[in-house]
């Protein structure tokens, strides 16, 4: 086996990595606040120059089909693991969800559709991913473990549900998220499912419920 070391990236080349990541991770988290937001946004999120950000992206567009992109990867991997895991049709499509959930890919397509031109590839990446729920979906519903008249659809406008659920910091997101999913999964269980599987008539629900002030935070203007 070769145990030649993979060659460190040179200096410059390190720095435009590092930039890459600051840009991505700052483009998600200004255009999640708001998808009509400048590419000046981002930079000033990221810590970087204007002129970094352009030498890497075309302009606002093609920053943002690369951030769907990574989304519907990201998607497709947790798709692909659950279904690799080999295990029962109710427990993989229950965890893939809740794997889309707590990833949050799903944050992005809400916000940022219809806000730019998809490309062809980053169609076919769609479809690829789509594939795979589906995929996940009808295994469920032809095991019996989903109750009758749902479609895969179906998931998509749960996806923008959940999401659309935020606590004060992340950790407080996701249990709150988990508890409206245990609800949902509840509710779309099968004669099939197995009893005691999670979200199958679960005695109590993840993480205590929404207080008045959490909810009431929907009405303080976003900075």
């Amino acid at each position: 086996m070769d145990q030649t070391p993979t060659p460190a990236l040179s200096g410059r080349r390190a720095q435009a990595a590092r930039n890459d990541g600051l840009i991505l991770l700052a483009a998600r988290t200004v255009f999640l606040r708001d998808a009509a937001a400048p590419m000046a946004a981002v930079a000033k999120e990221a810590g970087v120059g204007i002129s970094a950000l352009y030498h890497r992206y075309e302009g606002k567009e093609d920053l943002l089909r690369r951030l769907c992109a990574d989304g519907l990867e990201r998607f497709a991997e947790i798709a692909q693991a659950c279904l690799d895991a080999g295990t029962d049709p109710w427990t993989t499509f229950t965890e893939f969800v809740t794997g889309i959930i707590d990833a949050d890919v799903h944050a992005l397509t809400v916000n940022l559709a219809g806000t730019f031109t998809p490309s062809e590839d980053l169609g076919q990446l769609a479809r690829e991913a789509s594939a795979l729920g589906v995929r996940i979906f009808e295994a469920a519903r032809d095991a019996g473990v989903l109750r009758p008249g749902l479609v895969a659809e179906d998931l998509t406008l749960l996806f923008d549900q959940v999401t659309a659920v935020l606590g004060v910091d992340p950790e407080r997101t996701q249990a709150l998220r988990r508890r409206y999913l245990t609800i949902w999964f509840d509710g779309i269980a099968g004669d099939g499912a197995p009893a005691g599987a999670t979200g199958r008539g679960a005695a109590d629900l993840p993480g205590p419920g929404p207080t008045p002030e959490e909810v009431g935070r929907r009405w303080v203007p976003r900075v």
